[in-house]
């Protein structure tokens, strides 16, 4: 445990406070294969659990040596003190320590979605000694997506109700299966994909039963740390090649902010997945394996070209390592009828 000095948000400003952090336990690992290979850890986004990957890990991910972790404060990583301010060097040295532990050290590649992105980035950043590559899912780097967010982020701003709020709902939220389904939901763009089938209702109803067994609070708690922390700053350091994978209608964080980050990255394969949203690996389990599995196999093997890489399947576009070129491929990728983001 240690005392730290640190500036916090506040309304009108920002407030110096005496902070006690306390350093977290080690995630738990769920295993979904142990085979001989490559070594890959699976890191889930906010408000889901381990579980969730069961269905939706990459094909080519159980095939291999894989282990899932959880966020801080979800399924069984509850934080030493319920609510408890977390760090990020609190959160980097715990998923560390879980790689040295489970994989003896070696280095692996991180599989992130959402906040599991954010995590995968900063340990890129931190710890590339125990990082291969890292592929990217709905990622950002910045815990207020540079302006967006969604509201109930917003209700943790609220002095004196905030938290009590959030909490409220969330537990609301995820009280009832229909309810949570539903809520779900809302991360999916394309409703014709396979949501609403026994094998899906099935596993959304088990992350439903881990999430029943989080305090709100702890949940609240990584909001909060996201919402101060940001990588934008440092994300040039992140020399391991990464895949970042975009859905164009994502709904939850800009895909122009997910842009901007392959801007920001020196060694960078980029794919845009027409009418998608937050959830690729539900909506585009077929196209996504694809990508994974050739960016896997050899990650370095980046294209030199400044021309898009020949396209795929018609809701799929890849773009090459260079990133200054960005703003000349996206007019001729809308040009062709596909629902691109809109400049804000």
């Amino acid at each position: 445990m240690s005392v730290q000095q640190r500036n916090l948000p506040f309304p009108g400003g920002v407030l110096t406070a005496e902070v006690t952090s306390m350093t977290l336990s080690v995630p738990p690992a769920e295993w979904l294969s142990q085979h001989p290979g490559r070594n890959f850890v699976l890191l889930h986004g906010l408000v889901m659990a381990p579980t969730f990957w069961r269905l939706y890990a990459p094909r080519y991910v159980v095939e291999h040596n894989t282990v899932a972790y959880p966020l801080p404060g979800h399924d069984r990583w509850h934080l030493p003190v319920t609510g408890q301010v977390i760090t990020t060097e609190d959160i980097i040295e715990a998923y560390a320590a879980a790689i040295e532990r489970d994989f003896d050290g070696h280095p692996v590649t991180l599989v992130g979605h959402s906040t599991g992105a954010f995590i995968s980035l900063l340990l890129a950043e931190r710890r590339p000694d125990l990082v291969r590559s890292v592929v990217l899912m709905g990622g950002f780097a910045c815990g207020r997506f540079e302006g967006q967010e969604r509201f109930a982020a917003r209700l943790l701003r609220i002095p004196g109700i905030g938290m009590s709020v959030f909490c409220t709902l969330l537990k609301r939220w995820i009280s009832t299966p229909e309810g949570f389904r539903q809520g779900s939901s809302d991360c999916v763009f394309d409703k014709s994909c396979p949501w609403e089938t026994a094998e899906t209702v099935a596993m959304i109803e088990a992350v439903r039963q881990r999430l029943l067994t989080c305090k709100p609070q702890d949940i609240a708690a990584v909001v909060s740390w996201f919402q101060r922390t940001s990588l934008l700053d440092r994300i040039a350091n992140v020399e391991v090649p990464v895949l970042n994978l975009i859905g164009i209608n994502d709904e939850v964080v800009p895909p122009l902010h997910q842009l901007r980050l392959s801007r920001l990255l020196p060694n960078v394969q980029t794919v845009l997945f027409g009418k998608s949203g937050h959830l690729l690996m539900v909506e585009r389990q077929g196209e996504l394996d694809r990508v994974f599995a050739r960016f896997c196999a050899d990650p370095w093997l980046l294209q030199p070209s400044r021309r898009p890489l020949p396209a795929g399947p018609k809701n799929e576009m890849v773009l090459p390592r260079q990133n200054s070129f960005l703003s000349q491929v996206l007019p001729s990728f809308v040009s062709r009828g596909t629902n691109a983001p809109r400049a804000h």
